[in-house]
C-alpha cells in the first residue's frame, strides 16, 4: 500500500514531469513562430504591392539577403587543426547548430591532458571505470546512457577537486564477436572458421578488433566522454592476459576452480556453453512452428506428447514429454511416492522399446506434479537440469545422445544415429507408432530457451567444464550490503530497491560455470597430462591429470613433482585445453587488473578501491556482484584480513526502450543508435543501415516497418549535449526508460535558448566589459539582482546535494530549471529596460545587471557543464574571450570550463525575504495578468489593489518589472477593491491581492 506521503511525493514528481514537458513543449513552439515569421519575412517581400516597383522589391530582397549573408560569413568557425584549441568566429550566429559548436572541444580536451589522472597527486582520487564495452561493434544507446551518466559524476568530481581517474577499457567480447566475424566470413567467403583453421580466423578477429576500436574511441569523443584515454586497455592484451591467468591459477590454488562433468546450455550453433543472460526464455502458448537454424522447414512446439513405456513382467506405463526425441537417453521413470496409481510399480523397471534397456521406476516427490500429464517422469539425466538431480539422487545412468551440432550420437541407436535432433523426434513419433506405443498429442504451454545470439534452441547436455566455487565468496559480497553494526556498510547499491535482489541472488548462488568452447578468448591455462594407452575420446575426463600453471614451462615443472619422473606422459601445447575462458570471467577483474594487478602499480596503489561503479540493473549479478567476489577474494590485500570491495557503492542508472516500452530490437526497427540523434538521420538512412547489419531479408522488411511508424520523416539533427541532457533527466525512471526522440528534439530547442542568453550577454556587455575583480556586494544590487543570485545559490546547493545522493534527475531539473524559468524568462526580460535607449536613470542599474549578468552566465554554466559539456565550452570561452580582451581586465580564467572550480553556496547571496517577495508577489501578479491576456500579445494597461501597505510599496517600487514581464503598457496602483476602471478583467491573486487588465 502507498502511504499519503508518498502518493503526494509521487503527484509532485509527475506535476514536475508533466510542468517540464509544457515548458519543452512550448519552447519548440516559439522555434517554429520564429521560423514562421522569417518565412512571413521572405513572402512579404516576394509579393509586395506592384506599386513598389519590381525595382525597389529586388533591392529589398537583396539587401535583406546581403545581411544574413554578411552574419552568417561572421559566424563561421574558422577550421580548426585537429587537437587544437577550437577557433571560434567573431560574431556568435543567430541559431544554435550543434555541428557547428561540437566539433574541435574534445579532441583539444584530450591532447591539453584535461583528463589525465596523476596517480602521485595529493588531491583526493575519486576512480571510476567504464564498464568495457565489446569490439563486436559501434555503441549503443544503453552505453550511450552509461557513458552519459558516468560523465556528469567525472566532470563534477574533477570540478569538485579531485584527483579523477575514469578508465577506458576494451571488452573482446568472446561470443559476441566470435559470432559476428563468423557471420562476415560465411556471408563474404562461403567458409567457416573450422575451414579456416584456429590461427587464421583469430586472425581475422583481431582485424575485426582493430576496425572497430577506432569507431568506438570516435563515438566517445562524439558522446562527450572525459575518459583517460592514456590508459586504454584491451581485455586481451598482453598486461591483461597476465592478470587473467594469474587470477585462474590463484583461485586454483585456493581450491575455488574445479573441472566437473554437469548440465550447461549448449548451443549446437556455436557448439559451445552460452550463460544465462545469453538466453531468451520464449513463451510458447499452444503449437506454434519455429524457425531453428539448420532447418529448413519450421519446427513445431507447444506439444506434448503421451507414450507408453512397456514394463519388464507385462503391463505398462505411460509419459509424457515435449521433448520426444530425448527418449533415446532415458533412463528411469519417476513417480510421486504419495501416488497410489503407482504404488505397485515402486523399484519395478520398464523396458526402453528401442534398446531394450531396463528404466528403473523410482520414487521422487521433488521433480514428480501427481496433477500434470500422466503422473509418471520420464528422466534422461545427460539432457535436463532437473533429471540431472533426479539421476544423482538415485544412481541412474547418464548417457549423452547429441553430438555438439545437435545430430544423435551412436548413443541413441543405429535407427536414429547421425539425424539432427528434431528430424528425430519425428522419426521416434513414428517408431513408437509402429509399435503401438504412441497415445496422444495435446497442446501445451511451455517455454523454451533460445540463445540470444545464434537463434538457436538451447539443449542442456552434460559438458565437463572449469567452475569457480561460489558459496564462499558469495557470502562476503551478500555481507558486504549489510550493516557492520555501526550503522556502515562495505557495499553500498543505488537505488537501494536492488538490494533485497543482489541478497536474494547471492542466497541461492550456484557455482559458475567459465569455459567456453570458442577459439577467441582467454585460452584456459590448463594442461592435460596423456598417459600412453589413453584413448582419444577420454582426453580430459580424469580431473587429476590437469595441470594448472601460468605457463608451459610451469606445466611441465608442476607435473614431474604432481607424476613422478618414471611415469611416461605427453604434456605440451597440443595437451594444453582448447576452451577459453567466459568473458564474464576477465571482467570480472577489471576495476584491479586495468590498474596493474597483479604488479604492484603506482595506480593501483592510488585508485584501488575504485569510488564508484555506474552500470545498468541488468548486468547487476553477471558483473558487478562478480567483480565484487573476486575483488574480495583476489584483489589488493586479499591476502590480509578479507579484501576489500572493489568500489564502495553501486549506481544502477534504467534499461532504454523506445516511446511505446518496449525492447530495443534490430528485428522491430526502434533501435536508436546515439550518434543518428546526435547528427540526425534521413528515413532512408535508417534503411540503408538495416540492410548492411545481420538481418535476413524477411526481418529487414519487418524492421522498415518499424522504423516507419517510429521515426516517419527520420531523426532530427540534435546533438551530443540534447541527446545527454534528455537522458540524464530521464534516470528518475529507475527499471525502464521509454525514450521519447521528440523530448531531445525539445533539449536541442533549449541549448538554442542558452545560446541566445549569452549571445544578449555579449551585445549588453560589450567589447570593453570588465567582469568585476572582487566578490559582489550583493545589498548594493538592484532587487531583481538580488533575488537571481538568491535563487542561482539555491539551484547550486539542490544541483550538488542532488548529484551527492545520486539523483541525477533531479540535479538535471535544478540545474534547468534555474537557467529556463528564472535566468531567461525572467531575469533577462527584467533587466532589458536598464539597456533600452542608454537612458541615463539606469547608469547605476545597468551597470549592477552587467555584473551579475556576467556572473550568472560564468556560474550557470559552471553548473551546467558536467551536464552539456560542449555548449557550455563555447558559451563560456567566448564570455571569458570578450572580458580577457579588455586591456583593464585582470582576470585570469584557466584553460577550459572542465578544469574551472565547481559551484558552491556563497552565504551573501542568500536572500529569503527578496525570493518571498519575488514568488509571493511580484511573480503571483505577473502570471495572473498574463492569465487575464490568454496568450495577446497587444499591449494593454494594467491596476493591482493590494489590502496590504508593504505589497504596494513592494509593487511600486517593482513596478518596472511587472510591465515588462506582463508586458503591459503601464501598471497603475489602486486603493480601493474593485475601483479599477470599467472595461476590466479581474483575477483574485489571494484574499488581499487582486488584478485587473483592460479589455480591447
Amino acid at each position: 500500500m502507498v502511504s499519503t506521503n508518498q502518493h503526494s511525493s509521487m503527484e509532485k514528481d509527475e506535476r514536475k514531469k508533466r510542468k517540464e514537458e509544457k515548458v519543452l513543449e512550448k519552447e519548440l513552439k516559439k522555434q517554429k513562430a520564429i521560423a514562421k515569421e522569417a518565412a512571413r519575412r521572405l513572402q512579404a517581400v516576394s509579393s509586395s504591392s506592384t506599386d513598389t516597383g519590381k525595382k525597389e522589391k529586388k533591392n529589398l530582397k537583396k539587401r535583406l539577403n546581403d545581411e544574413d549573408d554578411d552574419l552568417d560569413k561572421n559566424a563561421e568557425d574558422p577550421e580548426t587543426l585537429f587537437g587544437k584549441k577550437k577557433l571560434m568566429s567573431a560574431q556568435m550566429a543567430k541559431v544554435y547548430r550543434s555541428s557547428a559548436v561540437e566539433k574541435s572541444w574534445c579532441p583539444w580536451w584530450n591532447k591539453s591532458g584535461f583528463s589525465v589522472a596523476d596517480a602521485k597527486s595529493s588531491k583526493p582520487p575519486f576512480g571510476m571505470a567504464l564498464p568495457p564495452p565489446n569490439v563486436t561493434g559501434p555503441l549503443h544507446m544503453g552505453h550511450a546512457l552509461t557513458v552519459f551518466t558516468e560523465d556528469v559524476f567525472i566532470r563534477w568530481r574533477r570540478m569538485s577537486g579531485d584527483n579523477t581517474s575514469w578508465l577506458l577499457g576494451m571488452d573482446h567480447g568472446g561470443i559476441a564477436t566470435q559470432v559476428v566475424v563468423e557471420k562476415k566470413l560465411m556471408s563474404e567467403t562461403g567458409k567457416t572458421r573450422h575451414d579456416l583453421g584456429r590461427d587464421e580466423f583469430l586472425k581475422q578477429v583481431w582485424k575485426w578488433k582493430e576496425d572497430h576500436e577506432g569507431t568506438i574511441l570516435q563515438q566517445l569523443q562524439q558522446l562527450g566522454a572525459s575518459l583517460d584515454f592514456s590508459r586504454e586497455c584491451f581485455t586481451m592484451d598482453e598486461k591483461y592476459s597476465k592478470a587473467v591467468v594469474e587470477a585462474f591459477v590463484r583461485l586454483h590454488n585456493k581450491g575455488l576452480l574445479y573441472r566437473d562433468n554437469r548440465i550447461v546450455n549448449w548451443d549446437c550453433s556455436l557448439r559451445t556453453v552460452i550463460s544465462d543472460i545469453e538466453v531468451d526464455s520464449v513463451d510458447i502458448k499452444g503449437r506454434e512452428l519455429l524457425d531453428v537454424p539448420g532447418y529448413d522447414n519450421k519446427i513445431e512446439f507447444g506439444l506434448l506428447t503421451t507414450f507408453a513405456y512397456p514394463l519388464e513382467f507385462g503391463g505398462e506405463i505411460l509419459v509424457a514429454t515435449t521433448r520426444l526425441e530425448t527418449t533415446l537417453g532415458d533412463t528411469g521413470i519417476a513417480v510421486h511416492p504419495d501416488d497410489k496409481r503407482y504404488e505397485h510399480l515402486r523399484g519395478k523397471h520398464a523396458i526402453h522399446p528401442f534398446n531394450g534397456r531396463r528404466i528403473p521406476i523410482v520414487c521422487d516427490a521433488e521433480v514428480v506434479d501427481p496433477e500434470f500429464g500422466t503422473g509418471a517422469v520420464k528422466i534422461t539425466p545427460a539432457h535436463d537440469p532437473n533429471d540431472f538431480e533426479v539421476g544423482k539422487r538415485h544412481g541412474l545412468e547418464f548417457i549423452n545422445i547429441f553430438t555438439d551440432d545437435g545430430k544423435i550420437n551412436q548413443n541413441g541407436g543405429e535407427r536414429f544415429a547421425g539425424m539432427p535432433r528434431y528430424e528425430a523426434r519425428e522419426a521416434v513419433t513414428e517408431a513408437l507408432k509402429e509399435k503401438g506405443l504412441y497415445r496422444k498429442s495435446e497442446l501445451n504451454e511451455m517455454k523454451i530457451k533460445v540463445c540470444s545470439r545464434s537463434k538457436d534452441v538451447v539443449e542442456p547436455m552434460m559438458k565437463p567444464q572449469w567452475y569457480v566455487k561460489c558459496s564462499g565468496m558469495g557470502h562476503e559480497a551478500l555481507i558486504a550490503v549489510e550493516d557492520d553494526g555501526s550503522n556502515r556498510k562495505k557495499l553500498e547499491i543505488i537505488p537501494k530497491d536492488y538490494t533485497d535482489h543482489w541478497k536474494r541472488w547471492l542466497e541461492n548462488i550456484h557455482d559458475w560455470c567459465i569455459s567456453r568452447q570458442l577459439w577467441w578468448g582467454h585460452r584456459i591455462p590448463a594442461w592435460y597430462a596423456v598417459f600412453e594407452g589413453d584413448k582419444p575420446e577420454e582426453f580430459g575426463l580424469l580431473e587429476d591429470r590437469w595441470v594448472v600453471a601460468r605457463s608451459l614451462e610451469e606445466a611441465k615443472a608442476l607435473a614431474a613433482e604432481k607424476f613422478g619422473e618414471g611415469n611416461k606422459y605427453e604434456l605440451n601445447e597440443n595437451t594444453r585445453d582448447p576452451d577459453v575462458l567466459d568473458t564474464w570471467f576477465s571482467s570480472a577483474l577489471f576495476p584491479f587488473s586495468a590498474l596493474g594487478w597483479p604488479d604492484d602499480t603506482e595506480d593501483l596503489r592510488a585508485f584501488y578501491p575504485n569510488s564508484l561503479l555506474e552500470t545498468g540493473h541488468d548486468i547487476l549479478f553477471f558483473w558487478v556482484a562478480r567483480m565484487v567476489m573476486l575483488g574480495i577474494t583476489l584483489g589488493p590485500e586479499a591476502e590480509g584480513a578479507g579484501g576489500n570491495v572493489p568500489f564502495p557503492k553501486v549506481y544502477l542508472h534504467p534499461m532504454i526502450r523506445d516511446a511505446q516500452g518496449r525492447k530495443m530490437s534490430k528485428s522491430l526497427g526502434n533501435v536508436i543508435d546515439p550518434v543518428d540523434v546526435i547528427n540526425g538521420i534521413t528515413l532512408e538512412g535508417l534503411h540503408d543501415k538495416l540492410s548492411k547489419g545481420n538481418l535476413d531479408k524477411k526481418e529487414i522488411e519487418v524492421a522498415k516497418e518499424g522504423q516507419k511508424k517510429s521515426f516517419p520523416n527520420g531523426i532530427e539533427e540534435c546533438g551530443a549535449d540534447a541527446l545527454r541532457f534528455a537522458l540524464i533527466s530521464y534516470t528518475h525512471q529507475t527499471e525502464n526508460i521509454n525514450l521519447d526522440i521528440n523530448r531531445v528534439v525539445g533539449y536541442r530547442h533549449w541549448c538554442n535558448k542558452l545560446w541566445n542568453a549569452v549571445r544578449f550577454a555579449m551585445l549588453k556587455l560589450g567589447d570593453g566589459y570588465v567582469p568585476p575583480s572582487s566578490e559582489i556586494n550583493p545589498n548594493e544590487l538592484p532587487f531583481i539582482c538580488q533575488w537571481i543570485l538568491s535563487v542561482l545559490n539555491k539551484a547550486i546547493d539542490k544541483t550538488v546535494s542532488s548529484l551527492e545522493s545520486y539523483k541525477l534527475s533531479d540535479a538535471a531539473k535544478a540545474v534547468y530549471g534555474w537557467w529556463q524559468n528564472q535566468l531567461c524568462d525572467i531575469f533577462i526580460e527584467a533587466i532589458k529596460p536598464y539597456f533600452a535607449g542608454n537612458d541615463p536613470k539606469f547608469a547605476a542599474e545597468r551597470e549592477f545587471a552587467k555584473h551579475t549578468l556576467w556572473l550568472c552566465l560564468d556560474t550557470g554554466l559552471r553548473l551546467l557543464h558536467p551536464f552539456m559539456p560542449f555548449i557550455t565550452e563555447e558559451l563560456w570561452q567566448r564570455l571569458h574571450l570578450a572580458s580577457s580582451s579588455s586591456s583593464s581586465s585582470s582576470l585570469v580564467a584557466p584553460a577550459s570550463i572542465m578544469i574551472c572550480d565547481y559551484p558552491c553556496m556563497i552565504e551573501c547571496w542568500k536572500n529569503e525575504e527578496v525570493e518571498t517577495q519575488m514568488d509571493n508577489v511580484i511573480i503571483s501578479v505577473v502570471n495572473s495578468i498574463r492569465s487575464l491576456a490568454k496568450e495577446g500579445r497587444d499591449r494593454r494597461a494594467a491596476f493591482v489593489f493590494s489590502g496590504i501597505r508593504e505589497e504596494r510599496e513592494l509593487i511600486c517600487r517593482q513596478c518596472a518589472i511587472i510591465e515588462k514581464l506582463a508586458n503591459v503598457s503601464q501598471l497603475a496602483i489602486i486603493h480601493e477593491e474593485g475601483a479599477a476602471p470599467t472595461g476590466c478583467a479581474e483575477s483574485k491573486v489571494n484574499d488581499n491581492l487582486s488584478v485587473y487588465l483592460k479589455i480591447q
